[in-house]
């Protein structure tokens, strides 16, 4: 079994190295922190696949300033060729088709004075770079004026997840049902060919939302929803679709297919008490088994199941930070032996699917050490590193990061993670530090996991603690932490940031005076009900791509959030615009703008389909009579979200000023 919790604390003998290299080796003084396009530039090497059979690696490459191609490393040469690569455009998400051949799309991109947002196609190519072939044109186009823009959704595609290994060269994507916005949720299945092109629809129950295969690559088992109802059909051997189960969305009761083995074993994720684990279902009936295969106190599991050589071999899931469950002796062996390599690591390994290769590929990172890509011989047993997501990262300046809970006002535990300057550990000894309440987006998301982040190690360069909290309606936390946060916008969700940062002075972490919350998306829109409500604490606030009032999240129709996720999704989740129209007054920062008067830095992108930038135009015009604090930034050909480089260095370079400015000592 992987290490079963991979705080800093948790990886002692791990931080015990790093302690005596750092004792040896100090690093010499330096006049700044490193700059921010060490942080932000696009990954060197990323996002590394293990082929099927064991010979290869795939991987995205990218030089500076160049957009990212893709490669594939033979490991009995160790020769790279790039595969694939476009002028202008990254490659996005990848995937082995089978040992030869690869399927892989492009990253979207913000282009042309009409708002155009272009994910452009679908393509596959075989391991040596031969066979090229453009699969699908796929692209989502706007048209002005903003006010009225609606989406016209050509063939919008996304890769079925398949844990498998397959023998011929198709894959299933899967596409919208029918072009309208207020259907757009909706979607079918088409197996394709990535030779020929070819593609037929598979036949399932309308209103799919999630399709299992069986481990010969047909469809057995579907997840459909209607309204507020999901339900789990099973394909007869007949052919007929017959429902196995019905239950209610964001309502316990329910259970989701994972994968059927290759032994026919039906693995689901379902409640065990309060939380989600792994269990064990009759592929039949549906009935699930008494004891769960995989659960964890405090973390809901969803993992993903890996298998190989015609077994299932372990899961991989996250607790504080990534697991691996290894069921198979050897690979559970070859696992320590891995660890006792890299102790400082977390460390994830992916063996070939099928034959005898003797190949594992390592990926390797911890709080202060971004992603590494190594290989491992297993009859040699020798590592040969293959690269970096950020070479010019230098563990030695990050700081230290740990997974905590405090308790809100109401009892509730909070999950967080909070992350300390370079030079501080956690030690139990007062420190003062400045502190940015960093705000997570969705918000019904997990926001972190234990792992080597950006965004927290540049503010922690810069001399400020982190705090990160998992405020109730994240999941990943149990179904009480979710339910909690139900239709608490502006209330109990956000008393969790107020009790976290009170946790974090009483523990002697931060100073007092110096708080600022920061965070984009929905964390954007606490970063302002964070100011409006509790000006004692947070001194300055940081708010990008954020929600401004919830109800235009339910009335601006230029949006890319359908008719149907309002009226089933914010409608449960946030409240009724109508019905609940008083209480939307009370937790709308644009209804109180005028009250806010803290240091503010308001940040935008110009074409953000999400939260369209009429929700900060309409707070600068309420805010800026009565707030000379705040610093309004536009950025053009960006959404929901920074893209390029130049948008990120001058963004996060406007953060350290700001904050410099703001919360220096009084």
């Amino acid at each position: 079994m992987g290490r079963g919790s991979l705080t800093r604390r948790a990886l002692a003998r791990g931080a015990a190295v790093l302690a005596a290299v750092l004792a040896v080796a100090p690093l010499a003084a330096q006049p700044a922190p490193p700059p921010a396009e060490l942080f932000f530039q696009e990954p060197a090497v990323s996002g590394a696949q293990l082929s099927p059979d064991g010979r290869h690696v795939a991987m995205r490459v990218a030089a500076k300033g160049q957009p990212a191609r893709l490669a594939v490393l033979n490991l009995q040469t160790l020769k790279p060729d790039v595969v694939a690569s476009f002028a202008s455009n990254s490659v996005g998400n990848f995937r082995w088709v089978n040992a030869r051949r690869l399927v892989f799309d492009l990253r979207q991109e913000l282009t042309g004075p009409n708002l155009a947002e272009h994910g452009p196609g679908l393509f596959a190519v075989d391991a040596d770079g031969s066979n090229f072939r453009q699969l699908v044109e796929t692209y989502l186009s706007f048209v002005k004026p903003p006010e009225s823009l609606v989406p016209l959704l050509s063939w919008r595609h996304r890769l079925l997840r398949s844990q498998v290994p397959r023998q011929d060269d198709d894959v299933f994507v899967v596409a919208p049902e029918e072009v309208s916005k207020e259907r757009v949720g909706y979607h079918v299945l088409r197996r394709l060919n990535t030779r020929t092109g070819r593609a037929t629809e598979v036949d399932a129950p309308p209103n799919a939302v999630d399709w299992t295969l069986d481990a010969q690559g047909d469809l057995r088992l579907v997840l459909t929803r209607e309204g507020l109802d999901l339900a789990v059909h099973r394909r007869a051997d007949d052919g007929r679709w017959q429902r196995l189960s019905r239950f209610e969305l964001y309502g316990p009761g329910g259970w989701t297919p994972e994968l059927i083995g290759p032994g026919g074993t039906l693995w689901v994720t379902a409640g065990h008490g309060d939380q989600q684990a792994l269990f064990s279902a009759d592929p039949a009936t549906g009935r699930i088994a008494d004891k769960p295969l995989l659960a964890s106190p405090g973390f809901d599991l969803r993992p993903q199941l890996l298998v190989g050589q015609g077994k299932l071999l372990g899961m991989r899931h996250t607790l504080d930070g990534e697991v691996t469950h290894w069921l198979d002796a050897d690979a559970k062996a070859l696992q320590a032996t891995i660890d006792n390599l890299l102790p400082a690591t977390a460390n994830r390994l992916t063996l070939p699917q099928q034959g005898d290769a003797p190949h594992v590929l390592v990926q390797a990172w911890s709080d202060v050490q971004p992603e590494q890509v190594l290989v491992y011989h297993r009859g040699t047993r020798k590592l040969t590193r293959l690269g970096s997501t950020h070479p010019g990262i230098d563990p030695r300046q990050m700081g230290l990061t740990d997974f905590v809970r405090y308790p809100a006002a109401d009892g509730l535990p909070i999950p967080a993670y909070i992350t300390l300057p370079p030079g501080h550990a956690f030690d139990g000894k007062p420190k003062k530090l400045p502190l940015v309440v960093l705000v997570h987006g969705g918000p019904w998301v997990r926001g972190a996991h234990w792992h080597w982040q950006d965004e927290v190690q540049f503010l922690a360069t810069r001399g400020y603690a982190v705090l990160q909290p998992e405020y109730r309606g994240s999941t990943g936390f149990g179904n009480r932490h979710f339910q909690a946060g139900l239709r608490e916008w502006g209330q109990a969700m956000q008393r969790d940031l107020a009790d976290g940062a009170r946790w974090a002075i009483a523990q002697g972490i931060a100073d007092p005076q110096r708080i600022a919350i920061a965070g984009a998306s929905y964390g954007g829109y606490a970063t302002l009900m964070g100011l409006l409500q509790n000006p004692e604490l947070f001194r300055a606030g940081i708010s990008w791509v954020g929600v401004t009032d919830p109800g235009l999240m339910f009335s601006v129709t230029w949006s890319d959030v359908t008719d149907e996720s309002k009226r089933y999704g914010y409608a449960t989740l946030i409240g009724d615009p109508v019905a609940d129209a008083e209480h939307f007054k009370t937790i709308s920062p644009l209804a109180q703008a005028a009250r806010i008067r803290q240091p503010l830095l308001l940040a935008h992108g110009e074409w953000d389909a999400r939260v369209p930038i009429v929700h900060g135009e309409k707070f600068r015009d309420a805010n800026q009579p009565h707030n000379p604090l705040l610093d309004w930034v536009v950025y053009p050909e960006e959404g929901h979200g920074w893209r390029k480089l130049e948008t990120q260095v001058d963004f996060w370079g406007r953060v350290e000023r700001f904050l410099g400015k703001h919360l220096a000592p009084r």
